[in-house]
């Protein structure tokens, strides 16, 4: 698993931690194995103008340049000027848009090609980035680490409290507990919250504790690289024990913190349970992995196969089969909203003010909504050919990076609330 979790961040540029025990990885070689992400962070908010952007160093996102990313990862070799896009007819400009590098091997470019088509069909629970936009970038997401960059206050609240308010089914009259914009907050306005939240049918609250552990997650990893000190010289980044004690200690937040990390782990099976039913796509001869060596290649996607084969092992996994389960006509409407709900998330973190908290917050939100793509398509990927392309179930490239970036993200948080653990038992 050490081993397999080694390469896996060599080719997605995760900290992948799937019982490796590593809190710290060693980056690849070269820059070139690496810059896989690509992201586009300047489109505007959909919601509302008054973004305050973050100007401290730690928030701003350095792009990888043009020449250390692979040819066989580009999506194109060139990108188009306003005039030229005005002069070229729709259909040549999809054709145009889908060249790739006619160096690499006919196998290789069918597969790219098929990467890199746009995919918005109806089982999408994300608002994926345009890749072909001129402002899409590559990242590399070792020099870019998620990490406490000082973002905070109201405009970081903002955020939460749209997605919480008006994306997670709940009525405006019923407050969130321990929600900073909301005043007069006690226990009776907690045990009201909980009590609409169990009266809600399983999906609903199924939602609500993704997003929950979702949120409960990012702050495990801020709170666990969170800037300790700084000076002229270096600055040192480490465990902020009474950070995360503010988040989930039971008694300061009044029994709120541990219901997140129960949403956290919950959060961290369903994502373990769309890596094990997602399987059989990337056992397909058709699927391969591009570093611009075949050798490496090949052994990426053997050694990816066996952490997948390892995750299918796990005895414990979540029973997604009660989702949907009901009247037909009644669970169709209900899965649509489901996906509408997410896709409105994954949209609002355009509107983030801080560029590496949008960039790790649009990767992790496309993971879980890629996650939940996979679970509710199980016949589709039951169906789909042994070889040649599949139509009905696919995934792109920025859907496979995202999704194992997503659990690579989860698998830390695990890990960290271990290291806090051992953290607070020394300290009382």
């Amino acid at each position: 698993m050490g081993r397999g979790s080694g390469f896996l961040i060599g080719l997605l540029g995760a900290v992948w931690l799937l019982g490796s025990g590593h809190g710290e990885q060693q980056p690849p070689e070269t820059a070139a194995q690496r810059c896989f992400c690509q992201v586009n962070l300047k489109r505007p908010c959909p919601f509302w103008n008054d973004i305050s952007q973050c100007g401290r160093r730690d928030c701003a996102v350095k792009p990888c340049q043009s020449d250390e990313v692979p040819v066989g990862i580009k999506s194109a070799s060139y990108k188009y000027s306003e005039e030229a896009n005005n002069l070229i007819e729709e259909c040549e400009q999809a054709e145009r848009l889908g060249a790739v590098d006619e160096s690499l091997s006919e196998e290789t470019q069918k597969a790219v090609l098929q990467w890199t088509k746009h995919d918005d069909s109806s089982d999408n629970f994300c608002e994926a980035d345009d890749i072909q936009s001129p402002d899409a970038e590559y990242v590399d997401l070792l020099l870019n680490p998620e990490r406490y960059t000082g973002y905070k206050g109201p405009d970081a609240w903002k955020i939460w409290n749209v997605i919480y308010e008006e994306n997670c089914f709940k009525p405006q009259t019923i407050k969130r507990p321990l929600n900073p914009l909301a005043s007069g907050q006690g226990k009776s306005e907690e045990n009201t919250f909980y009590s609409w939240l169990e009266g809600l049918c399983v999906e609903k609250r199924a939602f609500y504790r993704l997003i929950s552990g979702l949120h409960a997650s990012i702050n495990v990893h801020l709170s666990a690289r969170y800037l300790l000190q700084e000076t002229w010289l270096e600055k040192k980044w480490g465990h902020n024990i009474t950070e995360f004690q503010q988040r989930f200690d039971g008694i300061l937040t009044e029994g709120e913190g541990p219901r997140r990390l129960k949403n956290l782990y919950f959060l961290y099976l369903i994502e373990l349970r769309a890596l094990s039913k997602v399987l059989p796509f990337f056992e397909r001869p058709d699927f391969q992995l591009f570093t611009g060596n075949k050798i490496q290649d090949e052994e990426n996607k053997m050694l990816l196969l066996e952490i997948l084969h390892e995750i299918k092992s796990f005895p414990l996994h979540f029973d997604e089969n009660s989702f949907f389960a009901g009247d037909r006509k009644e669970a169709h409407k209900l899965k649509e909203d489901f996906r509408l709900h997410f896709r409105n998330i994954s949209r609002i973190m355009d509107c983030v003010g801080c560029f590496k908290c949008r960039l790790w917050g649009k990767l992790q939100t496309q993971g879980l909504g890629t996650a939940l793509k996979i679970l509710f398509s199980e016949k589709l990927i039951a169906n789909m050919p042994e070889s040649g392309p599949s139509y009905e179930f696919h995934l792109t490239r920025q859907e496979i990076v995202s999704l194992f970036n997503a659990f690579g993200r989860i698998s830390t948080s695990v890990k960290e609330l271990e290291n806090f653990r051992n953290l607070l038992q020394n300290i009382h």
